[in-house]
């Protein structure tokens, strides 16, 4: 079990209670400015004590936590559950959430493939071609 301490530091306490999948997205996060802790912007080697409270914004969602216990080492999900007490809002039902069609810049013309899936993902009817050009004359 990881060793019981007074403070660790906030990108190694994010990762090991699991808010991250790893240390360096926890490092990159603080230096971003999207941890902060009793409502101040830090650094990756803050340090954090029992009692803080940490405001983490990660993958679209923010996550509000209060430090129960310090821990430095990574442990599983249920050891970690009961290292903060979690006051987050709830995140979002799927249906409201939006996705989008993304294409890698430079891709090229989508293939008509492609083309039927973006059509599909935003909701356009099925086999609808462009509206017919009016005759010239």
């Amino acid at each position: 079990m990881a060793d019981e301490q007074t403070s660790a530091r906030v990108d190694s306490w994010i990762w090991s209670v699991r808010l991250t999948r790893t240390r360096s997205i926890a490092s990159d996060a603080c230096r971003g400015g999207h941890v902060r802790v009793n409502g101040v912007r830090v650094k990756p080697a803050h340090a954090v004590r029992v009692g803080d409270e940490i405001r983490l914004r990660h993958e679209g969602r923010e996550r509000i936590v209060v430090v129960s216990r310090i821990i430095t080492k990574r442990v599983g999900a249920a050891v970690a559950a009961e290292c903060y007490v979690d006051k987050s809002p709830p995140p979002p039902p799927r249906e409201e959430t939006v996705t989008v069609a993304v294409r890698a810049r430079g891709a090229g013309r989508p293939t008509k493939r492609q083309r039927r899936d973006i059509d599909r993902l935003l909701g356009r009817a099925e086999g609808r071609t462009r509206e017919p050009r009016e005759p010239r004359g």
